[in-house]
């Protein structure tokens, strides 16, 4: 178990470093390149495309084809995006490799790499424990790697050094994905049986869990960082220097967040930690707006950083652990889909809500987690994980 948990770690931080210069440099190096916003548009909406259209061709073939070889051909499509980057390729190229779901318009990605990686990180064989340990790891790996590559996109923007960098790390993907054991595949087949169709036996609870998980991530679209950045400086003049370092903070508290949330999870369980230590964490948004300064607001927003990202690793582990392990794929890529899908909202709705009142935002998106958390715990309280049964 360790060695796989160790070569998806490495994977991730290899990737989020990668994601996390791309995220900056990207947008740039296209407009110094010569394409026009109406271009680059195409282009970000292109990659958001390809991870919508991968991420559930993995729901349903990735088993059959292999999750090892499904995971190595992704990074061989982020090799290819580098060198057609590095080349400053025509495009129609560009638009193509974009298409392939490798390349990520943010730091922290969730796309068809996570989804993979959710379900290897759950086919280990070891206790649930420790499984949400790995969860835990892996998501706090990502926001380190991360702000690291993102810190590494402020040096000026260089098309060749930017596929250089996803080159290599393309490659290395690849060898640590066919580095992976066998135990992370499929279960495999009887012969003279069929394959059970995606998520036969799980429809109705992965449905109801990606129609919930959709509402939490459009409230969340709410108060991105992006425009949470702008909402300090227009309600109390915030300078981006001290923008930037109450970021810089809430991303070392909100990785503190992920590694505790395997002990909560470990002592109450994964449903309670998911939906109890997000209700607080929402009250603590829809309070900001209220702050009298910009000390409050700041501190409100540190408060809730300890407690916003607990329900990341158990959410995952939660998934894994709910659906039967040969529909696991397909319940992983259905879930972050489905949040996907409805993020990009929550900024727009926001910036039409704002001449309405500066605290509408915030006050929206905490309701509408907090009814996200209720609901979640009234349909699923009942529920007993495989774990939890009695043999």
């Amino acid at each position: 178990m360790r060695g796989t948990v160790g070569l998806l770690l490495t994977s991730q931080a290899l990737r989020g470093l990668g994601y996390g210069i791309a995220a900056v440099q990207l947008g740039a190096i296209w407009r110094l390149g010569g394409l026009t916003p109406a271009e680059v548009g195409l282009m970000l909406a292109a990659i958001l495309a390809g991870t919508l259209i991968s991420s559930l061709a993995l729901a349903r073939w990735a088993d059959r084809a292999g999750r090892r070889r499904v995971y190595g051909a992704l990074y061989g499509a982020l090799l290819c995006s580098g060198v057609v980057i590095a080349v400053g390729a025509p495009l129609w190229l560009l638009a193509v490799v974009a298409m392939s779901g490798a390349l990520s318009v943010e730091v922290m990605e969730s796309g068809p790499f996570t989804t993979l990686e959710q379900v290897m990180l759950a086919s280990t064989g070891g206790p649930q424990r420790e499984v949400v340990r790995g969860f835990g790891l892996y998501n706090a790996v990502a926001a380190v790697a991360g702000t690291a590559g993102a810190l590494l996109g402020a040096l000026p923007p260089d098309r060749r050094r930017l596929g250089g960098v996803l080159v290599v790390v393309g490659a290395a993907g690849m060898m640590l994905a066919f580095r992976l054991p066998a135990s992370v595949e499929a279960p495999a087949v009887s012969p003279g049986s069929q394959r059970p169709r995606m998520l036969a036996r799980s429809r109705g609870p992965v449905a109801r869990l990606a129609a919930l998980f959709a509402v939490d991530s459009l409230a969340g679209g709410f108060v991105v960082q992006a425009y949470l950045g702008y909402w300090l400086s227009l309600r109390y003049g915030a300078t981006t220097q001290t923008i930037g370092i109450t970021f810089a903070v809430l991303g070392v508290l909100q990785t503190a967040s992920l590694l505790a949330a395997p002990v909560v999870a470990a002592r109450v369980g994964l449903l309670r930690t998911m939906v109890f230590t997000h209700i607080p964490s929402n009250l603590l948004l829809a309070a900001v707006p209220f702050a009298p300064g910009l000390a409050g607001a700041v501190a409100l927003l540190m408060a809730r950083a300890c407690l916003s990202q607990m329900d990341v690793p158990t959410r995952q582990a939660y998934v894994m652990a709910l659906v039967p392990e040969q529909e696991r794929t397909a319940a992983a890529a259905v879930t972050n889909t489905a949040r996907y899908l409805t993020r990009p909202a929550g900024p727009a709705l926001a910036g039409v809500l704002l001449p309405l009142g500066l605290a509408l935002p915030f006050v929206i998106a905490g309701v509408a987690k907090t009814a996200y958390d209720l609901t979640l715990w009234r349909i699923f309280r009942s529920v007993r994980l495989p774990s939890e049964r009695p043999s």
